[in-house]
């Protein structure tokens, strides 16, 4: 669901998050307005590229860092920030790495990164500003007022976002219980998922570089975002037939692929679904009855009655998991006959007998 770089970004960003001790020592050396180079790694391919300088491997902290940060040459701490390797060092990377810094530090800083894929960090001693690295990725560490400001403002957006969607899933389940849920319908919500998926993970990276200043943030985040995962991918499985989990997240990660200004366009969402061939073959028939697939305001969808289970509170949770997971191929749980629940590994007779009273057949 998310991007496969975001768990490198969030362990770099953790490393000089508020409150971690590497980043006690770089507000040291910003504070003496001082500069600094450190390379988060001392393997074999760090010291390749490594000449001069004083072999120390010694405990890190904070005032070592700051001390040591008074000579020329580069640090190596060890990839857990734990230990100080090397001080006074010179690097000497590939000089035919790109690199779109300008200074001599930052320009080392990011070859290193990008030839060795390792965690460099630059500190600027004319702007006072701290810039991470690793491998292609870069970023310039932003104040805590407007780190705490950018976040609180998502999370005012995040919340008018996410009461637009309770919206629409009010009157799609309105929708349902008349059953004329129409694929526009369905579209409208997913992007409305995908919108409000999307500043969570903006709130998500900036906790991160926020660290422990970010713990009230990350209390109202998470107070709207329990469940939200499960829910978005509840709300496909609802609409696509009998499909694995992995299905389904082929079709939430197309969604996050999308640019942003195409995923603000129905149509063009509508249209990028119906090229995933689960949706086509999920909404082919309903579309092709209309005769296009930008005239889809009145194609009629079925639901198979995932969503209404997974919030039925008084069924035990392995009993909706077991239904879930082996609702038969092409059944919606309004067909659901009681005798076919009781024939569902891990559902009695008595929560079948529930379930079909209540969601199915009878």
């Amino acid at each position: 669901m998310f991007s496969k770089s975001a768990p490198k970004m969030a362990a770099t960003l953790s490393l000089v998050a508020p409150g971690a001790p590497l980043r006690r020592g770089l507000d040291r050396v910003l504070q003496a307005r001082m500069g600094a180079l450190l390379v988060v790694a001392d393997g074999p391919e760090v010291l390749s590229i490594c000449t001069g300088g004083f072999l120390l491997d010694t405990e890190y902290s904070p005032q070592r860092l700051y001390e040591l940060s008074k000579m020329d040459g580069a640090i190596i701490l060890s990839s857990d920030a734990r230990r100080i390797a090397r001080a006074n060092v010179h690097l000497m990377p590939d000089p035919k790495v790109p690199t779109t810094e300008t200074g001599t530090r930052h320009r080392t800083a990011e070859r290193v990164a990008r030839s060795l894929g390792v965690t460099t960090v630059s500190v600027s001693e004319e702007q006072s500003i701290i810039t991470v690295y690793r491998a292609d990725y870069r970023h310039s560490l932003a104040p805590i007022s407007a780190l705490l400001s950018r976040s609180n403002q998502a999370l005012a957006t995040l919340e008018r976002y996410k009461q637009r969607l309770d919206e629409l899933l009010g009157r799609l389940d309105q929708l349902e219980e008349s059953g004329n849920v129409h694929f526009r319908d369905v579209v409208m919500v997913l992007q409305r998922y995908e919108m409000v998926r999307r500043i969570t993970e903006e709130i998500d990276v900036s906790l991160v570089e926020l660290g422990d200043d970010g713990r009230l943030v990350a209390l109202q985040l998470n107070e709207m975002s329990t469940g939200f995962e499960f829910d978005y991918r509840s709300m496909v499985e609802d609409y696509m037939g009998a499909c694995s989990i992995d299905e389904a997240d082929t079709v939430i990660e197309f969604l996050g692929a999308l640019p942003t200004d195409e995923l603000l366009i129905i149509e063009k969402v509508a249209k990028g679904l119906m090229s995933i061939p689960l949706c086509a073959e999920a909404w082919g028939q309903a579309l092709a009855t209309e005769g296009s697939v930008t005239r889809f305001d009145e194609a009629p969808v079925s639901v198979r009655g995932m969503r209404a289970l997974s919030r039925a509170q008084e069924v035990p949770l392995q009993v909706r998991t077991a239904i879930l997971d082996n609702l038969p191929a092409g059944k919606v749980l309004s067909d659901v006959t009681y005798e076919e629940l009781c024939t569902i590994p891990g559902v009695s007779p008595q929560w079948a007998r529930v379930v079909a009273e209540e969601y199915g057949a009878g």
